[in-house]
């Protein structure tokens, strides 16, 4: 069974557990001791000063982020991919896009293992990618000779960790992969196939959610207005992005995972931060980031009748 359908698998028990307890109103009661349990265990160190690490000047533009200690995830080692992504040309590299992926599934898988499912799915996604970017690097003759064929192949985990797509010309950036995928015929805009294409459409949903995500929650609430929960955010977005192009069920399964997401502190000292201060000016920075990396690509697959592929 593929990542798709483990996944599919997982989140059909996940709903059906939790829609019971959910049912029978005691889902909180059940949620509190395993979240306070993997909070304490996994909370990464605070900073002692208040101030987010690294910071130099307080100014949105001009402070600089190091890397924050104890923990896999790293906004500054996100922000710089998603820098790195980005062209003068305003066409956007497809190994540091990949790599800036790499560090939001870390964020993702940070949030505990219901929402973990999510990451998952996109890992399964990114490795597409860098599957074919591989495939097109040893083997570029095979896929001129490819045309209109559909795409089959069994992801290697081991090796599409280690995969990487700066030696194809081909999968170099996202215009170079439309254009060559056109070309050779893989695009098929009737039915589902592992184009590059396709998967990076889904990829690009998907950011646009987290990109959501992070801006409401480095929003600070306005004078007399109760403040969200991060649980709250992330189903907002959800419900104004993702939640389009999925099925009930999926919806359905999405939105409680997102119940026993942490509190607003395990996000503040994710982005190794105080407050809520500290935190919106870490998250700004990111959200414009991602928001370039994502108009990019937008423009791109719009240009060309791709955001809405099968």
């Amino acid at each position: 069974m593929g990542v798709k359908g483990r996944a599919a698998l997982a989140v059909t028990v996940l709903l059906f557990v939790l829609g019971s307890m959910w049912l029978h109103g005691g889902l909180d009661h059940h949620l509190r001791p395993c979240l306070n349990s993997y909070v304490q265990v996994h909370l990464p160190g605070n900073v002692s000063d208040g101030r987010v690490a690294g910071v130099i000047e307080e100014d949105t533009d001009s402070f600089t982020l190091s890397e924050c200690p104890g923990q896999e995830f790293q906004v500054s080692r996100l922000l710089s991919h998603l820098r790195a992504a980005a062209t003068p040309d305003s066409d956007v590299l497809i190994s540091p896009y990949l790599s800036s992926w790499d560090e939001l599934i870390k964020f993702l898988n940070a949030l505990g293992p219901m929402v973990g499912l999510i990451s998952q799915e996109i890992e399964g996604k990114t490795g597409i990618i860098r599957e074919l970017a591989r495939r097109e690097e040893e083997e570029p003759e095979g896929m001129r000779e490819a045309g209109s064929d559909r795409l089959h192949f069994e992801m290697d985990k081991d090796r599409s960790d280690t995969i990487r797509s700066e030696g194809s010309e081909s999968y170099r950036s996202v215009r170079s992969m439309i254009k060559a995928e056109l070309h050779l015929g893989l695009v098929n805009f009737q039915e589902q196939t592992d184009s590059g294409c396709r998967t990076l459409l889904r990829l690009h949903r998907a950011l646009l959610w987290l990109q959501l995500f992070l801006q409401k929650l480095g929003e600070s609430p306005t004078p007399g207005d109760r403040l969200q929960s991060p649980s709250e955010l992330c189903r907002e977005a959800y419900r104004e992005t993702l939640a389009q192009h999925h099925s009930w069920l999926v919806r359905r399964a999405a939105e409680m995972a997102f119940v026993a997401m942490p509190d607003r502190s395990y996000f503040f000292r994710l982005v190794c931060a105080q407050d809520q201060k500290g935190a919106t000016l870490v998250l700004r920075k990111v959200v414009r980031a991602i928001g370039e990396v994502y108009t990019r690509t937008e423009r791109a697959l719009e240009e060309h009748g791709m955001l809405n592929l099968p």
